[in-house]
């Protein structure tokens, strides 16, 4: 095209300008909750990373998952750079360890990283590979930055519960809830510090601490903890639009329930039990302690929480929640089999 154009002369190709539309256009919104949830991410302290599509063809192995697994059906490339990127990833997990490992070796120790980036499923069906795209986390060392006003305190499992369940609620994501992943489901995860991610009974993520043989397998010399989300499930649950509410007008009055259950029993199940009743007058509850140990029997332990009591149209009195808290108190006992201290 340029030695045409030489030829005939540049001189006698006529001037033009690039069309450009006067009306403006609807932004991508997928993209902007994708942007969303990284200025949330750095919000709550994490650094992005970006880490290669191509991973290793032990990644599986590193990360203990099942021979069944999916996530085993890697996709070859014809001609990888490296002996270490010979497939495309399928998890984003051993890209942040590794990242993770590059940094301590250089005494950087305190890390909370993470990545959203898509994985590469193979799939016999189709001639291109599941591509979800998917939010991971990880975080390891201390969970503040040491300072003369503060003692070193190691992050741990709820830190980084807390920053998913965080990222939710910003979202104004209602219908997900936290339980307890079955160990025999814990691949690269600990059995017992791992919990599923559920949305309308379906998993989209997990949030738990690195396996400690996942930790040898990449030379982790520290414990970190990880999360990951299934972007296109959480970001389908996100409500097109948020609504308001007044501010109450009456006060609220606040009553505690302690109960000692089975120490199996999850305490957002006893939580969801008081739900379930569905009391308009209650507005609110919030666990505050759960406790294990002397003087509570062994296999149990103590759930402690507040319920807050609100009417929209005049102000309680202690008689108008007495019986009510009573009866929850006592629905709950007959519930889970549970006795009062």
């Amino acid at each position: 095209m340029e030695e045409v154009a030489r030829l005939s002369g540049y001189n006698n190709i006529p001037t033009t300008f690039p069309a450009m539309p006067a009306e403006g256009r609807t932004s991508n919104s997928y993209l902007e909750l994708r942007n969303r949830i990284k200025r949330l991410m750095n919000g709550f302290g994490f650094t992005e990373a970006i880490t290669y599509s191509f991973a290793s063809e032990f990644s599986g192995d590193r990360l203990r998952l099942k021979d069944n697994d999916a996530r085993r059906a890697f996709i070859h490339i014809l001609n990888p750079l490296t002996e270490d990127q010979t497939v495309m990833r399928t998890s984003l997990v051993p890209g942040l360890i590794e990242a993770a490992v590059y940094n301590i070796a250089r005494q950087v120790k305190n890390l909370k990283l993470f990545e959203i980036g898509k994985i590469f499923i193979k799939s016999d069906r189709q001639d291109l590979p599941l591509e979800p795209e998917i939010l991971a986390a990880l975080w390891t060392g201390t969970r503040n930055d040491v300072s003369w006003h503060s003692r070193e305190i190691p992050c741990d499992f709820y830190d980084l519960k807390g920053t998913a369940e965080g990222l939710i609620h910003a979202l104004k994501i209602d219908q997900v809830r936290f339980t307890k992943m079955p160990a025999e489901s814990c691949d690269y995860t600990r059995p017992g510090y791992t919990a599923r991610i559920l949305a309308d009974g379906s998993q989209v993520g997990l949030v738990g601490e690195i396996h400690p043989q996942v930790r040898t397998n990449f030379d982790l010399k520290q414990t970190a903890f990880i999360f990951e989300l299934e972007l296109d499930k959480i970001i389908s649950l996100i409500p097109p639009a948020s609504g308001s509410r007044l501010i109450p007008r009456f006060p609220a009055i606040y009553r505690d329930i302690t109960i000692i259950v089975d120490r199996e029993i999850e305490t957002q199940t006893v939580l969801e039990a008081v739900d379930k009743i569905g009391e308009d007058l209650v507005e609110r509850l919030h666990l505050f302690d759960v406790f294990e140990g002397d003087p509570i029997t062994a296999g149990k332990k103590s759930v402690s929480f507040r319920v807050t009591y609100r009417s929209s149209t005049k102000t309680l009195e202690d008689d108008d929640v007495n019986d009510l808290h009573r009866a929850i108190t006592d629905k709950l006992l007959k519930t889970f089999d549970a006795t009062l201290p």
